[in-house]
């Protein structure tokens, strides 16, 4: 795990931010602590038995990336985020979604467990 990585990464970003990047990272973590955390595509990426899900930062929100079948899975309850096919955006002007993150974290386990056997 290259945690140092995801930590440079989320100490880039102003301090409200970083809160938000943290909470995610965290949220993450707390469903799947056994998951390989790196960088990829220049944002903070989850592994475990393929590719989990991505987060990245930005000025108005937190993008997170469950793979299109992570959000599929959950449209109904994306559907007051914008959304793309792979992606959806939660404003920073909002409490992060745990709940959901939580759930949809579960869901990618599930799925690449299911996948590799």
């Amino acid at each position: 795990m290259k945690s140092e990585l995801v930590d440079d990464y989320i100490s880039a970003f102003d301090s409200e931010i970083q809160e938000k990047l943290q909470l995610m990272r965290n949220t993450i973590l707390s469903v799947a602590p056994n998951v390989e955390e790196f960088i990829s595509y220049k944002m903070p990426a989850y592994k475990l038995n393929g590719i989990l899900v991505y987060f990245a930062g930005f000025k108005n929100h937190i993008g997170f990336y469950a793979l299109p079948t992570g959000h599929k899975k959950f449209v109904k309850e994306l559907s007051k985020y914008k959304t793309g096919k792979g992606s959806v955006q939660f404003p920073n002007n909002q409490d992060l979604p745990v709940e959901l993150i939580k759930k949809m974290v579960e869901f990618r386990i599930k799925e690449n467990l299911t996948k590799s056997s």
